[in-house]
């Protein structure tokens, strides 16, 4: 891998991967940056790669010195980093909160609860206050008061959390982990018109393309 300079936005990232939620993300800021693509096993496990995220999973981001892994925290961190995208809120803006709120529930509650659901590992009834989800069906209808309201999280203005909730809510239609509410299927519509969500979707399908044919 070329090093980086501190003025470079880095991205690693498989296009099979989470690594298309923080694609979507560098798309909305606007800011160019150079995307290092890596293989699941091989180069995502290799002692380079290891150094920048000890836990060999994609995506990264390197900037300005700094790397930042986990989809939730890029998202945050590059919204914060480049205020000129209008991604994020002040932190003096009480908007703050709830862009807050909602990128902490997915990335905890939400993920948790339908990894578990998927894996047939929810905890049983009686036990479901030892879960920080609770229950699948608690977590589900607390989402959709993030999404019923809308346009977008924090009412008519597009955030970062929109980035990351609504790729995790448009992943949840698609692979049915998710259950098909209007809310939900309206929301991700939406979200699949952003200029910036199609850029990001066609530079990954290229990706996926060009390596099927090699």
């Amino acid at each position: 891998m070329i090093q980086p300079s501190n003025d470079e936005i880095v991205f690693y990232t498989n296009p099979m991967s989470r690594g298309r939620i923080a694609r979507w993300m560098l798309e909305e800021v606007g800011r160019p940056y150079r995307t290092v693509v890596l293989d699941f096993g091989t180069t995502m496990k290799a002692p380079e790669y290891l150094a920048i995220n000890p836990m060999g999973k994609v995506p990264a981001i390197t900037w300005r010195g700094v790397t930042v892994t986990e989809c939730a925290a890029i998202c945050a961190w590059l919204a914060d980093a480049c205020p000129e995208a209008g991604l994020a809120p002040a932190l003096d803006d009480p908007a703050r909160g709830t862009w807050l709120r909602w990128l902490f529930f997915t990335a905890g509650p939400l993920e948790a609860a339908v990894t578990a659901k998927a894996l047939n590992l929810l905890a049983p009834a009686e036990k479901a206050g030892m879960a920080g989800y609770g229950s699948f069906e608690q977590v589900v209808d607390a989402l959709e008061t993030a999404v019923s309201d809308g346009p977008w999280i924090l009412g008519d203005r597009f955030s970062a959390a929109d980035v990351y909730v609504g790729s995790q809510i448009m992943w949840g239609l698609q692979f049915k982990t998710l259950p098909e509410r209007d809310s939900f299927k309206a929301y991700a519509e939406r979200l699949s018109r952003r200029e910036a969500a199609g850029r990001a979707r066609d530079l990954d399908d290229a990706l996926i393309a060009a390596s099927a044919n090699n």
